[in-house]
């Protein structure tokens, strides 16, 4: 009776150093903690978009160091040469880097390269486009939103203008094999279909081609028949919008596209463009710095919703929703307004209709792989931790609700 007391005894003891242990080092599964800080590689796949630059990485930094202000941000930008991104994960591994926020160049390539990081214990945050390979969490705008209020802000145009069945439209929505095109063709398609004609849709992501491939089927439909045109991916409205002047289409015809940089938003107010549907940058970067916090702190990382790869399933993911801009969102600076909190500089003060906030939860999909303060400036070189930081809160956990789409890349 005596020995088993005492083996009891012994064992409570064990369980209580076990667990004192977890309370001030690292979590079980954890890269490092937040006291001590630890290395996140930040990979941005092109050069040649302002964004990358100007935009995402400085709100990605910003955001890691508000969470984590010991962690030392790694950066890496391919310039668009996927060869160039494998090259710098890998070497950031071979570092000792063990967490990623990863915006891949080609998201399907990338794959075996994600998986060598697995293989050694890091974790991988995939960010605006969907990486395939076993991803741990996934933060962007939502893509098949950003397609419906595309279709939904043409639609609306069209109608306004009168019968609907009165002509065609031209669609420009990147290559079908690309998932990140694909789910804002799916929204585009969702609000279009049965309701309008699709004289031409155009799968091409190069601008240059773009324009030569609008023209053409803008003369195939008939420029005094094109009543609308949609450009469905970031990049292709000057183009497209030049495409459409060149090719003698009636000023004023309703054109909508995602994107509101400076030019978007020039042509909206001058009237050459209906609608642009922009995806905050500073909302995503925030969301891909905590989940990779969260998963570099050893805990569980929530998302708003689930979404699949083609090669991982319930993929935990943040998917922001899309703000719609057009000339009655932009702020009259005479009457005081303001641009809303966290804003990324390219875009001018708006009054958006919808706020820039996660979907509302869903389930996650089936097991079977689917288809498809202040903050305080991080560090870029190895040096030694110093201060210590707050510990960041993670997202809410997903609710159940209905059934979450593939995700996009």
């Amino acid at each position: 009776m005596g020995g088993r007391l005492t083996a009891g005894g012994v064992s409570l003891v064990l369980l209580a150093a076990l667990l004192g242990c977890g309370a001030t080092g690292a979590a079980p599964g954890a890269v490092g903690t937040i006291e001590d800080g630890f290395r996140i590689g930040v990979l941005l796949p092109d050069r040649r978009a302002e964004r990358y630059e100007a935009h995402d990485r400085p709100a990605i930094a910003r955001a890691i160091a508000s969470l984590c202000p010991r962690c030392e941000v790694v950066y890496g930008n391919a310039g668009g040469d996927h060869a160039a991104q494998a090259r710098q994960m890998a070497e950031m591994l071979a570092g000792g880097v063990r967490v990623f926020i990863l915006g891949a160049v080609d998201p399907r390539a990338i794959a075996p390269t994600v998986a060598q990081a697995k293989l050694a214990g890091a974790k991988v945050v995939a960010y605006e486009r969907l990486a395939n390979g076993p991803i741990d969490a996934y933060a962007a705008g939502d893509r098949v939103q950003a397609g419906r209020e595309l279709g939904r802000a043409l639609l609306d145009a069209i109608r306004a203008g009168g019968d609907p069945r009165r002509g065609e439209v031209v669609l420009v929505t990147g290559p079908a094999d690309d998932p990140g095109a694909a789910e804002v063709s799916r929204g585009v398609h969702e609000v279009l279909d049965g309701r309008i004609a699709i004289g031409r849709e155009i799968a091409v992501w190069n601008p240059d081609r773009v324009a030569e491939l609008v023209r053409t089927a803008i003369a195939g439909v008939g420029a005094e028949r094109v009543i609308g045109v949609c450009a469905g991916y970031g990049g292709a409205a000057d183009a497209v919008a030049a495409a459409m002047r060149a090719a003698g289409v009636r000023p004023g015809t309703p054109f909508t596209a995602e994107g509101a940089d400076p030019a978007a938003i020039r042509r909206i107010l001058e009237g050459g463009q209906t609608a642009a549907v922009h995806r905050p940058i500073a909302a995503e970067a925030e969301h891909a710095a905590r989940l990779a916090v969260a998963l570099g702190t050893g805990r569980t990382a929530h998302g708003t919703a689930y979404v699949a790869n083609g090669t991982t399933a319930s993929i935990p993911a943040v998917l922001v929703r899309p703000v719609v801009v057009t000339r009655a969102d932009l702020a009259d600076p005479a009457a005081g307004d303001a641009p809303p909190a966290g804003e990324e500089p390219a875009v001018p003060p708006l009054r958006p209709r919808r706020p820039a906030e996660p979907r509302p939860a869903r389930r996650p999909p089936s097991p079977r792989a689917g288809r498809a303060g202040r903050p305080v400036a991080p560090r870029v070189s190895p040096s030694t931790p110093r201060a210590a930081a707050r510990r960041a809160s993670p997202p809410e956990p997903a609710r159940p609700g209905t059934r979450a789409p593939t995700g996009a890349g």
